[in-house]
């Protein structure tokens, strides 16, 4: 479904807007972030290239704080037109960017949705990590409205969900 140009859920499905979980919360993701994602992004930056920049050019070793907020304004208008949801994982008092969870279309036959999420270097390995993946992955399934979620780079390889194509 890359390229297309339309909605992936119905449209009387409520998009969640704020997750809380006791030692964070979830919200949209938007232009007003920009500051505290480009510090998570930049603090992590050789660990999220490891994980997304050979296949997506990102975060690039010159990524400025106007280029991330083109992106993030990208993918605010995502949200917008229902195409793409990105979200914000944020401390309980929202003052720290904990990482990112986006809800993507998805990409191959028999599956509803692609779900990829990251968190801050020191986050990783930590008490937090383990509550926010579970956190992740039961919240994919159980507030929105998928049958059949994927989770590329963990339960499905970068190289098959960049190759395949929803029929």
């Amino acid at each position: 479904m890359e390229g297309v140009d339309v909605a992936f859920l119905p449209e009387d499905f409520d998009v969640p807007t704020l997750v809380a979980g006791p030692s964070f919360r979830i919200r949209p993701l938007t232009v007003h972030d920009v500051v505290k994602d480009y510090d998570a992004v930049m603090s992590t930056r050789e660990m999220l290239w490891e994980q997304f920049g050979e296949r997506f050019g990102w975060p690039g070793v010159d990524l400025t704080l106007e280029q991330a907020l083109i992106d993030i304004a990208w993918l605010q208008k995502e949200g917008q037109l229902r195409r793409s949801f990105t979200y914000a994982v944020l401390s309980v008092d929202e003052e720290r960017m904990i990482g990112r969870i986006q809800i993507l279309p998805p990409r191959q036959s028999g599956v509803d949705a692609g779900v990829l999420f990251w968190m801050r270097r020191d986050v990783t390995g930590t008490a937090l990590a383990d509550e926010l993946t579970d956190f992740v992955e039961e919240w994919a399934i159980s507030a929105w409205p998928f049958k059949t979620i994927c989770f590329p780079g963990r339960d499905l390889s970068w190289s098959d969900w960049l190759t395949s194509r929803s029929s």
